[in-house]
């Protein structure tokens, strides 16, 4: 029976071209990053010469400018990007920090979340009986929140329960709320109604009398309360505290957390408190 040579079936891996060796039809190696396959069987022809060799993968154009991925990364946490011109590097950002657009919108940054509620700072008055009597207006201290800003842009949702009792009963008195940028007493919520002259004037929110008489003025314990949206009209991201600030007419004082009298039966006492949350830019209008 006859034989049929039907030479190479498969091409053979020879590794890397060395001019010393002799090749034959179908051997591969590689040379220069580059794969190439014999069609010409022979020994010492350099892979450039087409006689011997036919190309079979190219390598690509090589990193410069930029476009090297190895040499643009440098660091762990690393962010790859391209502009105008090309790749380039992000380093990482810190913590807490998020990837948001530029004000140019055209890269990448790290940035503040976007949007919600940045903090939450609270301050509780629980001394009982301490008396108040202003009639100028003054800072009650002990309700003051200190907050630093997370954004140079943020809002202020300020809420304040205020626990008190009046010495009689034509007693008035109005609270509001003051930002230490502005003033110790400065109201940044301004009030626009009227007053008389017993009364305690604008730019506070007012708490009446209660018009009673006898005995039940002395167990009397009121609450107040404020909540309001505050955007500075100077921001930036210092340090602000927000201090409860009060007035009282010529009636009477005012006596913090407790009824005006104590005794095992009527009497009450409460706490006071002041909350300021930050709100991210954008979120309120």
């Amino acid at each position: 029976m006859a034989t049929v040579n039907l030479g190479r079936i498969k091409p053979i891996f020879k590794g890397a071209y060395a001019g010393g060796t002799a090749y034959v039809v179908d051997d591969i190696v590689t040379s220069g990053n580059e794969t190439f396959i014999c069609i010409q069987a022979g020994t010492g022809n350099a892979t450039s010469n087409a006689s011997y060799w036919t190309k079979l993968a190219a390598k690509g154009i090589d990193g410069t400018n930029g476009t090297d991925l190895t040499s643009t990364l440098t660091t762990q946490g690393d962010i790859l990007y391209r502009d105008g011109s090309g790749l380039q590097r992000l380093a990482k950002g810190t913590a807490g920090k998020a990837l948001v657009m530029n004000s140019g919108a055209n890269a990448p940054e790290w940035g503040d979340v976007g949007g919600g509620l940045l903090q939450i700072k609270r301050a509780v008055y629980t001394t009982v009986g301490s008396s108040f009597n202003s009639t100028s207006g003054a800072a009650v201290t002990p309700l003051a929140v200190t907050i630093t800003p997370t954004a140079a842009n943020s809002s202020f949702w300020i809420n304040s329960v205020m626990r008190f009792s009046y010495s009689n009963h034509d007693t008035t008195v109005k609270f509001n709320v003051s930002d230490s940028q502005v003033g110790s007493t400065t109201a940044i919520f301004p009030e626009t109604t009227s007053s008389g002259s017993s009364a305690v004037g604008n730019q506070f929110f007012g708490y009446g009398s209660y018009a009673s008489d006898g005995n039940v003025d002395n167990y009397w314990l009121d609450q107040g309360i404020i909540n309001g949206m505050y955007t500075p009209s100077s921001n930036n991201a210092n340090a602000r505290t927000f201090t409860i600030t009060a007035r009282n007419n010529t009636q009477g004082t005012v006596k913090w957390n407790n009824t005006q009298t104590n005794n095992n039966m009527q009497s009450a006492s409460a706490n006071s408190w002041i909350e300021v949350w930050e709100i991210a830019n954008g979120i309120y209008s």
